[in-house]
């Protein structure tokens, strides 16, 4: 099955890549540059070579809709987090809500069923409250991508998942203000000391068990349009350096900071239902993977 990946050249999405090339899927990837390097790091430089690879703008709809053709799905990760979009609102709103609208109506000119899409837990606020209160551009446009998945259902028959992951870790991740627990492995493996910007708790998942996901929801017969609390494990930053300096004894890792200002659900009803073999890896057996990966690189 073809399916486009928009924003694949990125973290998760050299994960996800790998995984769908893995299981007999054929991944195309619409990116705004060619820059293969991280799934180079991730799956390796002949798989990263090989892809078929479309440099396009996700919110441009003609580029969306004809890097589409030939498509049974749509994977939608292309996005910009927190910083860029407190730094251009217009810019954040053009990517992160014109493109997901682009997702679903390349979708829709191509007969597809479903659409995938990255959305996040930052759509809720700092209060803890069970419904959706975002304070950051981000989450907001996280929120409006949602709904408008919600009335692509109701108005054209496309069904869909959502999933809001909170703080993403594991090989590659380099970017973003929640990076910090990876760049501490990191900074672990080569023996450097680092100060993560961060503290106080937050859910932590490992990206392959991400990736693991959307390779489910590939398969999934839909038949609405779903959002899912992706959760990991609730943790916290003092938990994190603790981990990590009983995978590597003498490590100078800190953390420091505000906490993160999102105070997401610690149970999800869909995810339950949608996925009920869930199991997702251990924080400690997910950090020490993803030192051991570093490791590897010296």
């Amino acid at each position: 099955m073809r399916t486009l990946v928009t924003g694949g050249g990125g973290f998760i999405g050299a994960w996800i890549l790998r995984a769908l090339a893995q299981e007999g899927f054929t991944p195309v990837v619409l990116d705004r540059a060619e820059d293969r390097s991280k799934v180079r790091e991730i799956a390796g430089r002949d798989f990263a070579d090989s892809l078929e690879w479309v440099t396009a703008d996700i919110a441009d709809t003609r580029a969306v809709v004809d890097a589409a053709r030939g498509c049974e799905r749509i994977v939608h990760l292309a996005g910009l987090l927190t910083p860029a979009c407190k730094a251009d609102p217009v810019l954040g709103a053009q990517v992160n809500l014109i493109g997901t609208l682009n997702a679903f109506l390349a979708a829709r000119a191509h007969g597809m069923p479903s659409v995938i899409y990255m959305s996040s837990a930052g759509v809720f606020g700092p209060d803890g409250g069970p419904e959706p209160h975002p304070t950051t551009l981000y989450g907001a446009y996280k929120l409006a991508s949602e709904h408008s998945a919600r009335a692509f259902r109701e108005d054209h028959g496309i069904a869909s998942i959502g999933f809001r992951p909170y703080v993403v870790y594991g090989p590659g991740r380099d970017g973003g203000l929640s990076a910090g627990p990876t760049l501490a492995c990191r900074a672990a493996a080569r023996g450097e000391a680092y100060t993560m910007p961060i503290t106080g708790p937050f859910d932590m998942i490992h990206v392959a068990d991400v990736a693991a996901a959307f390779l489910a929801a590939v398969r999934m017969p839909l038949d609405d349009a779903h959002v899912v609390n992706l959760l990991g494990h609730p943790t916290t930053a003092d938990d994190v350096v603790a981990a990590i300096g009983r995978a590597v004894p003498g490590a100078r890792i800190d953390r420091a900071g505000d906490p993160l200002p999102i105070a997401c659900p610690t149970s999800d009803a869909t995810l339950d239902r949608l996925f009920p073999d869930w199991r997702p890896i251990s924080v400690e057996d997910g950090l020490r993977a993803t030192i051991d990966f570093y490791r590897g690189q010296e």
